[in-house]
């Protein structure tokens, strides 16, 4: 099974690197990586140049002008031409060489449509120590379960089947999509009980108080765009643990 990974970033000087080189090392060789830069007027696009020659053509980036993260992810889905497709963002890793590997292993023996694993989020200067875990407890869609998005792996086809991303969600549009690929109830999803991402906290979505409090808001349109009741109640006790865990890191 080909697989493809998209990355996008803008301005990622600092982060970038760790990101392929954790592509990189995988020992799974049918990979295709797919690189969407937003113009970036740092370094980022000679790192990706010089990083290129190493995938031995198994690379491709385009750099041009975007209508935001989500739009540019769409380009990458949109660009990919493997059975399985991952996104890995610009200053997240992959836990260790054999990832892909168990991903693709994964969907051999579960016969399954998408997969997920567990997530844990690093510092954000040096992803030496832990921030917090994602709490990958299965609840039922009513209270607006999802897994982590970075840990999710699909086939291709359902991108084709349900839609891409909707840009006009500027941080919750990867919760849209996964909303709507729950609400089919027609996908198998299958669960990798493991940390197979690291993902550096402090992102838009994650950046202490104000973050949630944004991400917050954009999830409840985004529930009720797709006529699910807002879970409340789950959502403060959620709140309430990540924040418990941040503070005792």
């Amino acid at each position: 099974m080909k697989v493809s990974i998209v990355t996008v970033c803008y301005n990622s000087e600092k982060t970038i690197k760790d990101t392929l080189e954790s592509v990189l090392k995988q020992t799974y060789n049918n990979i295709e990586y797919i690189i969407i830069d937003g113009l970036s007027k740092d370094n980022t696009l000679n790192i990706i140049k010089e990083y290129q020659k190493k995938f031995n053509n198994k690379m491709i980036y385009i750099s041009e002008s975007d209508k935001g993260i989500y739009d540019a992810m769409n380009k990458g889905i949109k660009l990919s031409t493997g059975d399985i497709v991952g996104i890995l963002n610009s200053d997240d890793i992959l836990a260790d060489e054999k990832v892909i590997e168990r991903i693709v292993m994964e969907f051999e023996k579960s016969k399954c449509d998408c997969t997920y694993s567990d997530l844990v989020y690093k510092d954000e200067n040096t992803m030496t120590f832990d921030v917090r875990r994602f709490n990958n407890l299965k609840e039922t869609k009513k209270i607006g379960w999802h897994p982590p998005h970075p840990t999710l792996y699909l086939k291709r086809t359902i991108y084709e089947d349900i839609g891409y991303f909707n840009i006009s969600y500027k941080i919750a549009a990867d919760y849209d999509f996964m909303i709507r690929l729950l609400k089919e109830n027609k996908y198998k999803l299958s669960y990798i009980k493991e940390t197979l991402i690291y993902m550096r906290a402090g992102g838009v979505s994650t950046n202490g108080l104000k973050g949630y409090y944004e991400n917050f808001k954009e999830s409840y349109v985004v529930l009720k765009n797709n006529k699910i009741k807002f879970p409340l109640l789950c959502n403060i006790k959620r709140t309430v643990k990540t924040l418990i865990q941040m503070i005792r890191k």
